[in-house]
């Protein structure tokens, strides 16, 4: 499924996924049942749709746990933990923590990071050996005990958006968030409107905000994704990271809003 057509594919799509749960609406609705991973999928890269690698995305004393105790090496096999259903207007909110030590080989710039895609491709979509999702991530860092480091930023694998009315074509833009250092648990809110209007926000603060989020049509996996011209995203899937860092979930809810 190809989640780019703003106002035809995507909206089909969410609206016909969303009709049996259309009496949620305004409520917070639970995406993980704190037992099993049912209704999710995860793709690794380098392996198919559905293989869990290495037993990468678990439950844990009821926490969704990303592990790597049974890699020998990350070999750049960057994870995505795939929700069964795709969303256009919403609010998400979840809490994570990173904990223990980075895998062996994982790049430096991923320690203690990962991530909430939102507006992605279908795992079904992405070829064998792509390394992310199309879509708009959530970007999730810890500190390392003594620098700044802030949360809650903007990268943007295969896209791009509009702040302050210009378009913004570099890959990851920093919020302006407090730093979180340690095992501590931090909530990340996510406010998304369709095309019009994405919202992060920290432990109740918005840090970050931005419109209009669309493919990249530079990008060669958005590319794959681009039909009739159209690039604006106006909903898909979401999906968390695995990036070579241990890192643990819980209370992940959704409440659906007015289109």
């Amino acid at each position: 499924m190809k989640f780019c057509r703003a106002t035809v594919v995507v909206s089909m799509v969410v609206l016909a996924a969303g009709t049996a749960t259309a009496a949620d609406q305004g409520k917070w609705i639970q995406l993980f049942n704190g037992k099993d991973l049912t209704g999710w999928t995860p793709k690794i890269t380098g392996h198919d749709v559905g293989e869990n690698f290495g037993n990468t995305f678990r439950v844990v004393d009821g926490l969704l746990t990303v592990s790597y105790d049974q890699y020998e090496t990350f070999d750049e096999q960057f994870g995505h933990l795939f929700y069964e259903q795709p969303f256009s207007n919403y609010r998400m909110r979840l809490e994570y923590r990173f904990i223990g030590q980075q895998v062996a080989a994982g790049p430096g710039w991923a320690t203690r990071n990962s991530g909430i895609m939102v507006h992605g491709q279908s795992p079904q979509s992405m070829t064998k050996d792509q390394k992310f999702p199309v879509s708009i991530e959530v970007q999730l860092l810890g500190g390392n005990g003594v620098d700044e480091r802030t949360t809650g930023n903007l990268c943007t694998p295969g896209t791009n958006v509009v702040m302050d009315g210009k378009l913004v074509t570099r890959h990851c833009t920093s919020s302006t968030s407090q730093t979180y250092h340690g095992e501590q648990w931090v909530t990340c809110e996510i406010e998304v409107r369709g095309n019009k209007l994405v919202k992060h926000m920290i432990n109740g603060d918005v840090v970050l905000a931005y419109e209009r989020p669309q493919l990249d049509p530079r990008d060669k996996d958005a590319q794959k994704l681009v039909e009739d011209g159209e690039l604006m995203l106006s909903g898909g899937t979401i999906s968390l990271q695995s990036e070579s860092h241990p890192v643990q979930f819980r209370k992940v809810e959704l409440m659906r809003l007015d289109d």
